[in-house]
């Protein structure tokens, strides 16, 4: 297991390059636009459906703003693909099995579930600007309306 971070706001944040439904991305590919990488507990489940899809919702205003979205989380790259299919994704999905990216941000936590104490995703999202350097980031965040504060910063980032 490697070694948790956490990212600073107003500090650059962990580049990375990494397979996803798009092809291999990193942060570096990014340079120019902002980002926002939003990690998610699992494909096909109901929060994450619906979250994955209020992204795909307002993804045109992303652009817009000068952004492009990015959602991750440990399923296989298989799993992303037909997640990504089923719901017609416009934008990319990293397969994180190692779990990299996700002690890069320091999104992995003890839950509870049914009673049980499990290692998963915390819901977060990093608002990363056109430089690299992290702006904001939410975590252990409710899924209604997030999509929309996240747009909202995101147009403050030009």
């Amino acid at each position: 297991m490697t070694d948790m971070t956490t990212p600073i706001i107003g500090k650059p944040a962990p580049d990375f390059t990494a397979e996803s439904t798009f092809g291999t991305i990193s942060l570096k590919n990014c340079e120019g636009r902002g980002v926002i990488l939003y990690f998610y507990p699992k494909d096909n489940t109901p929060g994450c459906t619906t979250e994955t899809q209020d992204f795909k919702m307002l993804h045109d205003d992303f652009l817009q703003a000068g952004c492009v979205v990015i959602g991750a989380s440990r399923d296989s790259l298989k799993s992303h693909e037909n997640f990504s299919q089923k719901l017609e994704l416009p934008f990319p999905l990293i397969a994180d099995k190692e779990e990299v990216l996700c002690n890069q941000y320091g999104v992995m936590k003890q839950k509870m579930m049914y009673g049980k104490q499990v290692r998963g995703i915390e819901r977060s999202t990093f608002l990363i600007d056109a430089s690299g350097k992290l702006v904001q980031m939410w975590r252990g965040l409710k899924v209604p309306g997030h999509a929309e504060e996240v747009l909202q910063s995101a147009r403050s980032l030009t």
